[in-house]
């Protein structure tokens, strides 16, 4: 096995142990192929039927070489979907605002990242005529890219798990969920769903 393979089966293990809140549903899906030599995907909905859409994805990419672009040799990528309050559909200030919740889920799970960058898309959609009593809709959506980095003397393959939870605490924000309190565990460890084995 190389090292690069040892890393990232290191850092797919450390994914994998990830605490994912209840609310949310995690799934393992086919990783893009073409990105990197190594890749990992997961993918998330509501777990709750009468919850508000959500959507989202996950990608892990691990180039051994390193990627200029990336200043490091692992890249987080993520997009999350949410529905927005109709309170939230007209703020004027609604991207900047989705933006910060990436960056307070970064530091919220102690995700350390560096070349962070991404783009914050909000849709709304207004009824007319006979469908006029409907309150305004919409969806935001926020796209994202980031390189894990070293948390002190602890390599980056050993906290990649905080990477999730950051992906998770964003959608927890664009959903409008409370915080866990203080000493409450998500839940039980091992809540990433595997992709389905085909024959």
């Amino acid at each position: 096995m190389t090292a690069g393979a040892e890393s990232f089966m290191q850092a797919a293990a450390r994914v994998r142990e990830a605490r994912i809140r209840p609310e949310f549903r995690v799934d393992e899906a086919p990783a893009p192929q073409r990105l990197a030599p190594f890749a990992l995907a997961l993918t998330v909905e509501s777990a709750i039927d009468d919850r508000d859409p959500v959507s989202g994805r996950f990608v892990l990419l691990h180039d051994p070489d390193g990627v200029d672009e990336w200043d490091g040799d692992f890249r987080a990528v993520v997009f999350a979907r949410a529905a927005l309050e109709p309170d939230l559909v007209a703020d004027p200030m609604l991207h900047e605002v989705g933006w910060s919740w990436l960056v307070e889920s970064l530091a919220e799970t102690a995700a350390h990242a560096v070349q962070l960058g991404g783009t914050v898309t909000a849709t709304a959609g207004q009824s007319f005529g006979s469908l006029s009593d409907r309150p305004r809709d919409g969806f935001v959506e926020i796209r994202a890219s980031w390189t894990p980095a070293p948390v002190g003397s602890t390599p980056v393959y050993d906290v990649m798990e905080r990477h999730v939870e950051a992906w998770i605490e964003l959608l927890r924000h664009a959903t409008g969920l409370v915080p866990m309190a203080p000493g409450v565990r998500h839940v039980q460890q091992s809540q990433i769903h595997p992709s389905p084995v085909h024959s």
